[in-house]
């Protein structure tokens, strides 16, 4: 089950402005992006994703994907953004499960299923992923603890979203290796 919040968020981030929103949030992500004049290009939201592995289609358990492209060239850059939203009654083991199941499956070679608009693009997985929490006003103080512990970025969504402190959290180590 989810709140009405959390699905005006995956709308939100469906759109580049809102994705960007999202990003803005997290700054240091923000430099991963080849052009901010020309953002319609520079970004592919990809919500509820999908990729290609061995001719079988895999749902991700995140809720976006962000891969910043080049706009020049219209080609998917070497870095990618997992968006993982708290869901209603998830506690955080459940959602550091979700970044540990993405890291599996995104560990063997992969292709984005892309959205239609970009589906000529190059798909083929990255070097890097960084994942990106956010969680809610309401979310129980455990999972931000358990996130900062495990140095992994978190903002809060108020409607605009408002960035945590981030000098509290490092930056996280990119690791493509499910560990």
């Amino acid at each position: 089950m989810t709140t009405p919040e959390y699905e005006e968020l995956l709308a939100q981030g469906s759109q580049v402005q809102g994705a960007m929103a999202l990003l803005k949030c997290y700054r240091s992500y923000l430099e991963f992006l080849p052009s901010m004049r020309r953002q319609e290009d520079s970004l592919i939201p990809i919500v509820l994703p999908l990729v290609r592995q061995e001719g079988h289609l895999v749902q991700l358990p995140c809720e976006l994907a962000l891969l910043p492209c080049d706009p020049t060239w219209q080609v998917k850059t070497d870095q990618e953004i997992l968006v993982f939203m708290h869901r209603e009654a998830e506690d955080f083991s459940q959602l550091m499960n979700r970044w540990r199941h993405t890291q599996i499956i995104l560990g063997r070679p992969y292709a984005w299923v892309m959205p239609p608009r970009h589906s000529q693009g190059y798909n083929e997985g990255a070097e890097k992923i960084y994942p990106l929490f956010v969680l809610w006003p309401g979310s129980p103080q455990r999972i931000r603890q358990g996130l900062q512990g495990a140095g992994l970025p978190v903002v809060v969504y108020t409607q605009p979203p408002l960035p945590l402190d981030s000098d509290d959290y490092p930056d996280p180590v990119p690791d493509n290796d499910p560990v």
